[in-house]
């Protein structure tokens, strides 16, 4: 052997060994059995009994409410927590991780405290019309190694002073995330959970009194969530974003399901690592506003083989990059821009009168959805099958024309990219905004250029037809509303999810 081949040789070795290196490190980290395990420990109830708001118009409760200073931790890395009481009261904290557990829909992981509580202040508005709390950290949690990635709510509780004065709750929510290789990515919609919080008088990036989507507002995962404002009145999720409504109908059925599934939150997926470890991402629910960085990791990502199951929609919209918080904490705000879909020109007009006068500088998102947001971009309607021999609907009984009620809304997805080659339109129909102005929508379905699936549910009430968990209450919007779990859409989810995982 001359000296070139003896360098090609042991180079190849090298090569080999470093690759059976890493494929050892990749498998010593799998745990497909882990949400499994972890799903057959006990449940635990984990609703708020208790809750006021300030007011009748009001979206806050002063009584008791807080905030996390990140919207994502791993293992063994630390968090802070901010508490304010009003009155001044003790309180301790509940931390629950979400999940099926025989039907109870969570594990109660801790209790801390009791605490001595304070009257945190209310800041001032700022430019841009943030809210930004700078409140003292009530307690640090640091997150123990056995806790699994998921999604943590904690049960805020005062404490009475005398066995005949009442307690209050409410929540925080945060997501537990984690490096290790998964079939499925549970990416969480928090941007949009932030972007809508009006906490604490009427401060979303929806409330400019120039215009309801007016550019150049701010809002900060520095302050609590106030209850959810859209669609119906909500008590109950005071301080938990969107979950309860969109994310945990999907959370509950795919843990039941025993899915090998990981969590994160928006701003995770600025690492393109996160996106690498995981066979498919699924977007869930509402998952309107996006770094730009997101997207290009996406993107990149889905030409990389990465599958994505859109079972959301409105997704993918508006452009809100992060920024540092007042410390210099990277990622804790965001910044309505611009609109971030392509309008047709014909749509300007109509597009100007609702969100202001904004230009479009950003790309088609129907490269990473195969639809898009269109006019009129909200109503409701039936999702329709329109294409019953695609392996889509292998097992539901679905013929041309049979239709599940309901389940299209608020939002949803059009204006298929049908010049993509090989996109199929396996549901497509009517929408009705205000429960009379047309609309039309349309679910798709491509593949990426490794075998790897693009599915779009087209409807942010999807996950509505997968489960009915505790504490969930399901919407109504338009004149419409779902009617909770269906067979159909749950045989659908499992189609897409084989397609997907391979």
């Amino acid at each position: 052997m001359d000296r070139r081949d003896f360098l090609k040789t042991t180079s190849a070795v090298a090569a080999m060994t470093s690759a059976r290196r890493l494929m050892a490190a990749t498998d010593a980290k799998r745990q497909p059995e882990l949400i499994k395990t972890e799903n057959a420990k006990a449940g635990s109830s984990f609703q708020l009994t208790r809750m006021r708001p300030d007011s009748a118009k009001s979206y806050r409760t002063s009584l008791i409410e807080g905030y996390c200073s990140r919207q994502s931790v791993k293992a063994g890395e630390k968090m802070d927590i901010y508490v304010s009481t009003r009155p001044v009261a003790r309180f301790n904290i509940e931390i629950f991780r979400m999940g099926y557990y025989g039907g109870a829909g969570a594990r109660h992981m801790t209790t801390l405290g009791p605490f001595a509580g304070k009257e945190q202040p209310v800041p001032e508005m700022a430019d841009k019309r943030l809210r930004e709390c700078q409140w003292e950290a009530s307690t640090t949690l640091t997150i123990p190694p056995d806790w699994p990635s998921g999604v943590y709510l904690g049960r805020l509780s005062t404490i009475p002073e005398a066995a005949d004065k009442p307690y209050w709750q409410s929540y925080i929510v945060f997501i537990v995330t984690d490096d290790r290789p998964a079939d499925i990515l549970f990416q969480c919609s928090d941007n949009t959970w932030q972007a809508y919080n009006r906490w604490p008088v009427n401060e979303s990036l929806y409330t400019d009194p120039r215009a309801a989507h007016a550019p150049g507002v701010s809002v900060s995962f520095d302050r609590p969530y106030g209850k959810y404002v859209q669609i119906f009145d909500n008590p109950q999720s005071m301080g938990s974003g969107e979950f309860l409504l969109w994310e945990y109908p999907l959370c509950y059925w795919l843990e039941k399901e025993g899915y090998d599934v990981t969590y994160c939150s928006n701003v995770d997926n600025l690492n393109p690592a996160n996106l690498a470890r995981a066979k498919t991402m699924i977007s869930v629910g509402h998952d309107e506003y996006w770094d730009m960085r997101q997207y290009a990791n996406v993107k990149q990502a889905i030409a990389d083989g990465l599958s994505v199951l859109w079972l959301s929609a409105n997704d993918v919209y508006m452009v809100t990059p992060f920024t540092p918080n007042a410390k210099g904490e990277a990622n804790r705000r965001l910044t309505r821009e611009t609109c971030y879909g392509e309008f047709r020109e014909e749509e300007k007009e109509a597009y100007s009168k609702v969100l202001g006068p904004f230009e479009n500088p950003g790309p088609d998102e129907r490269d990473i959805i195969g639809a898009r947001t269109t006019v009129p971009f909200n109503g409701g309607g039936d999702w329709t099958c329109a294409k019953p021999e695609h392996w889509l609907f292998e097992g539901t009984g679905m013929k041309k024309g049979d239709s599940i009620a309901g389940l299209v809304g608020w939002e949803f997805h059009g204006d298929p990219d049908t010049a993509r080659p090989g996109l199929e339109v396996v549901a497509e129909g009517n929408v009705w905004a205000s429960g009379t102005r047309l609309g039309k929508y349309a679910a798709t379905v491509y593949e990426g250029p490794k075998k790897n699936i693009v599915f779009n549910a087209t409807t942010i009430f999807w996950s509505q037809g997968l489960s009915d968990p505790p504490g969930h209450m399901i919407p109504w919007s338009h004149f419409s509303r779902p009617h909770g779990p269906d067979e159909r859409v749950q045989q659908m989810t499992r189609n897409a999810l084989k397609r997907a995982i391979g």
